[in-house]
């Protein structure tokens, strides 16, 4: 791999944002189906492949989601009840940008793919929804190389989601990601920038051989 290469992958994984504030500007289909190919090309335990991807351009359908969306943040806010600052802290927050963006991507994973027997997955069951974030992060990564923003929804209770996509009960709504051009690419990640967290020291989080072991 030559050094060009190299710095394009890491540039792309350093710079990747959770992005909230779309403009409406149509996405060109040969970006999203690059997008698409680089989520399927994802790895994934046992090749099973568990992951397919909605697209919703339907305003109604995203008005909907947006709707799941803002209830499951003001049901969240109760854990902040005791610190009023906070709660409206959080309750302030710009959490989803599902009715900007002029793509919303419902990424679900199908945990009977593959049929009963997955290698892999019979040992540890839930690989295929870990082998579904590794498609996700696939395309938040193409998204950035693509020059558009992608924010990542999961404020939502999951049959409110499968009742507006039709999704079957089985099939499990991983995440909404909202899609676009923005004017706001965030240098930092946004809750960083909005004081609610910082990045941990990698140091402290690395042992040796066995746990706790620095």
């Amino acid at each position: 791999m030559l050094n060009e290469e190299r710095d394009a992958v890491y540039k792309a994984i350093y710079n990747r944002r959770d992005v909230r504030t779309f403009l409406p500007t149509p996405i060109e289909e040969e970006k999203i189906a690059r997008i698409l190919h680089a989520g399927h090309h994802a790895p994934s335990v046992g090749f099973m492949q568990p992951w397919n991807f909605t697209l919703v351009t339907d305003e109604g359908l995203k008005d909907k989601l947006a709707w799941a969306a803002e209830k499951e943040k003001r049901a969240l806010a109760i854990h902040y009840e005791e610190d009023a600052e906070k709660e409206m802290r959080f309750l302030d927050l710009k959490l989803q940008g599902l009715k900007e963006a002029p793509l919303t991507i419902c990424v679900t994973c199908d945990p009977t793919r593959g049929g009963s027997h997955v290698l892999g997955r019979n040992s540890i069951p839930e690989t295929d929804a870990l082998s579904t974030a590794c498609a996700i992060q696939n395309m938040w990564l193409a998204a950035y190389a693509e020059g558009l923003a992608m924010g990542w929804v999961s404020f939502y209770k999951k049959n409110d989601v499968r009742d507006i996509l039709g999704i079957p009960p089985h099939v499990d709504p991983i995440a909404l990601l909202s899609v676009g051009y923005t004017e706001n690419y965030p240098q930092r990640p946004i809750l960083e920038m909005e004081n609610w967290a910082t990045r941990r020291d990698l140091e402290g989080l690395i042992f040796t051989n066995t746990w706790g072991t620095k």
